[in-house]
């Protein structure tokens, strides 16, 4: 008994189906067994552990046959009253309006089940609309919802490249695209040039993304300083795939160079990548600042510094002293410290005074000294 990889649906899945016998071949078309019920698939491959690799717990089911003529017949006519039933649905929706937006119906071979895939950004109550389906069509009914990449894969042709698209051609899975990877890869940052079908970013941006990045890896850095045999230079711009270097040369010089011309790289900015480098310089500033702030320094300054130091100390010894004392409720204690400034400013507007008068004791003796000199009738 073989098995063989099969693509069957209007979703292209993926799955593993158990035959009988080995005769059937790449291409074929072929009545499947799968767990919605009976429908027609084609045989892709053998399934082998490396074909099984790539596929995340596909589903199963049987090969029944190949199709033959009566299975023709059968698939003709489905597809000629595919159209019919899709407007049928159209009508539906629009009398019970419904916010959605119809896609595909697809009937499967034995006729028991129609599948409705629509799109719509909230949830739908389709309970009213199955059952008027199924009254009309008299089987079982299967609403769908997808969204706008499942949509361009159900009826997107053709890319911009001018082949069958992706999504309905080998992707299984959709896989997540960013914006980083276009401008990894330099593409145009236009969204209606890198936009597939879907509206979203191409899914062949992904494709190349993890070359580019393990290329990126090996070049040097942009910004960081190289030596090459032309001498010293920075580096500007990558050509990523063809490896090469845009540099500008100490004589202001750009040039486009490969990557295996450059002898050493020399790192742009040593504080981020050696963290002793970063502490060592700023270690030895912070030394020279506080030399060059001790030269500067004036007596009052420090004797003003000394004063505050010798008031904490105070502080901490009365705080360690009095451990079980209560601290003051909050407007007591705000208003000891309004009346304590009020002292501090006292006490120095009076020593300000003070100094004012002992400057002034010696001129206004020596201006007595002049008066008793002079005699009276001057």
């Amino acid at each position: 008994m073989g098995k063989y990889i099969v693509r069957y649906g209007t979703m292209r899945s993926l799955g593993v189906m158990s035959a009988r016998s080995d005769n059937y071949r790449r291409g074929m078309e072929v009545v499947i067994r799968s767990e919605r019920g009976v429908e027609v698939g084609q045989v892709l491959c053998e399934s082998t552990e490396d074909e099984l690799s790539h596929l995340d717990q596909p589903p199963t089911g049987t090969i029944v046959r190949a199709v033959g003529d009566d299975d023709a017949v059968a698939i003709d006519a489905i597809e000629s009253t595919r159209l019919k039933e899709i407007s049928a649905c159209q009508k539906h929706v629009e009398t019970l309006g419904l916010d959605m937006k119809l896609i595909e119906v697809e009937r499967l071979l034995g006729g028991q089940r129609m599948v409705v895939y629509f799109v719509s950004e909230d949830r739908i109550d389709f309970r009213e609309l199955v059952k008027l389906l199924a009254a009309e069509f008299q089987t079982r009914i299967e609403m769908k919802q997808v969204g706008v990449r499942d949509e361009a894969k159900i009826l997107a042709d053709y890319g911009d490249c001018g082949k069958p698209v992706c999504c309905n051609n080998h992707l299984v899975k959709m896989p997540p695209v960013s914006m980083r990877m276009a401008k990894l890869q330099k593409a145009s940052l236009d969204p209606t040039k890198i936009s597939g079908r879907c509206g979203r970013l191409k899914c062949c941006l992904r494709y190349e993304f993890d070359t580019y990045e393990e290329i990126k890896k090996q070049l040097p850095p942009i910004g960081s300083m190289v030596v090459t045999r032309e001498g010293k230079g920075k580096v500007l711009s990558h050509q990523i795939l063809a490896e090469q270097l845009l540099i500008e040369t100490e004589s202001h010089r750009r040039m486009l160079i490969e990557a295996s011309e450059v002898i050493t790289v020399i790192k742009k900015n040593p504080k981020k990548s050696d963290p002793e480098a970063r502490d060592g310089v700023t270690e030895s500033k912070g030394k020279q600042g506080g030399a060059e702030a001790a030269k500067t320094k004036k007596p009052g300054s420090t004797r003003r510094k000394q004063q505050r130091s010798d008031s904490s100390a105070k502080s901490s010894t009365k705080s360690r002293a009095e451990p079980n004392r209560k601290r003051p409720p909050r407007g007591s204690r705000t208003l000891e410290g309004v009346q304590a400034n009020e002292s501090e400013s006292a006490e120095v507007s009076e020593s300000k005074k003070s100094e004012v008068s002992n400057s002034e004791k010696p001129k206004r003796a020596r201006k007595r000294r002049r008066s008793k000199r002079r005699p009276k009738g001057e």
